[in-house]
């Protein structure tokens, strides 16, 4: 079985990186179901989701300042935070709507997020390092594919109790957990023996170059979870509009978020030929102008507007991938794992007022509040064109 996984690493690990990335909105994809039964407001949900962000940044920086990133075999951390990431998720169905157990538990769930998906990263590089931008765009269209995993298990077990989506992602983490355990470490990154302080983790950051992309990814971050946080509200804005049920919401918040995956793999193809900060600029720039136009365009009809959050989906997370590849491109070679952990841990802090102001102020401000995003793209840009003289 290791030998037949072996021999086509990338699917192994793109397939697991789906299955494991399928705890992170979890509870997002059964919210209307979850909300009506327990009584819960659109706050609760930001709560919930800024704790597994919470974790993961907690995570990240664990793995950052111990070097379990670079000490340790990235397939084992990567089974152990599967299988704990399933548990926790799965006993969420015992406390929810408990102040402040459902909030710790999914605090734990991101803890476990940060030893699958820098992880996953790292095992993409350490297996196939020579298109390293097209590869992880194959990684990262996982994790946005896994992101909206839960809508879609929502939409197909409508009337169905809402515990069962979440118990259904739980099973896919273990699977993933086990497929990567099975393929087992990449053979072409160096182990790293001994304690890494914090400041080898924080060493990438004094590259010029690998400040430049990392400014790059944290614009991105900025509007990134917090978009598809708002996509099922934008979503239901829409159709309630169009005086249709709720049914349709976990289908099509599904297809907006899901649809990045092919901005992720189309982002890889044109990276090969053009380079990956090419593709990491033009994305910003569509997403950024998509942003800001949105709320001024929102009285055009329904359908109009969901076709745009739909190449909003493509946009928002094409350039993922190309940051990782660039900041494993210029972050020292021993230690890239925790590089790409401190800058995750960063970008992800991002998440946190951002998905906090967008859900907070959704009441108030309805679809203007996207304009909170802006600052993002405009910051990425801003970071990337500093760093036009470094090569690609």
């Amino acid at each position: 079985m290791t030998g037949l996984l072996q021999r086509y690493p990338l699917p192994v690990i793109v397939l697991a990186q789906l299955f494991g990335t399928s705890l992170w909105f979890s509870i997002n994809g059964v919210w209307l179901s979850l909300a009506g039964e327990l009584d819960l407001a659109e706050s609760d949900l930001g709560r919930l989701t800024l704790s597994v962000q919470a974790g993961f940044i907690a995570g990240t920086l664990a793995l950052a300042v111990t070097g379990l990133a670079d000490r340790f075999g990235a397939s084992r951390i990567f089974l152990v935070s599967s299988l704990l990431g399933a548990l926790v998720n799965a006993g969420f169905v015992l406390v929810a709507g408990v102040f402040p157990v459902d909030s710790l538990l999914r605090f734990s769930t991101g803890l476990c997020l940060a030893g699958i998906y820098p992880l996953g990263m790292k095992m993409v590089i350490a297996w196939t390092p020579k298109y390293a931008g097209a590869a992880l765009a194959w990684l990262v269209g996982m994790l946005t594919l896994g992101t909206a995993l839960p809508h879609l298990m929502r939409g197909a077990t409508l009337g169905l109790p809402w515990e069962w989506p979440l118990l259904a992602a739980s099973g896919l983490a273990l699977a993933g957990g086990l497929l990567v355990f099975l393929l087992g470490d990449g053979p072409h990154l160096p182990k790293t023996s001994g304690r890494l302080p914090l400041s080898q983790g924080l060493a990438a950051l004094r590259i010029p170059r690998f400040r430049a992309v990392a400014g790059g990814y944290f614009g991105h971050m900025w509007e990134l979870y917090a978009f598809w946080t708002l996509t099922p509200l934008l979503i239901g804005r829409e159709l309630q509009r169009l005086d249709m049920g709720e049914a349709l919401i976990p289908w099509l918040a599904f297809a907006v978020i899901g649809i990045g995956a092919a901005g992720c793999v189309g982002g890889g193809r044109l990276s090969r030929t053009l380079g990956s900060e090419w593709v990491a600029r033009r994305a910003l720039m569509v997403s950024g102008a998509i942003c800001l136009l949105y709320p001024w365009l929102s009285g055009l009809p329904p359908v109009v507007l969901i076709s745009l959050l739909l190449v909003w989906g493509v946009a928002v997370v094409a350039d993922s991938p190309q940051f990782s590849a660039l900041a494993a491109a210029t972050a020292p070679k021993a230690t890239v794992g925790s590089s790409l952990a401190v800058m995750n841990a960063v970008g992800f802090g991002l998440t946190l007022p951002a998905i906090w102001l967008t859900s907070g102020l959704w009441g108030e401000l309805g679809v203007w509040v996207v304009l909170l995003l802006v600052p993002g793209p405009i910051f990425g840009l801003w970071s990337l064109g500093r760093g036009q003289s470094g090569s690609d």
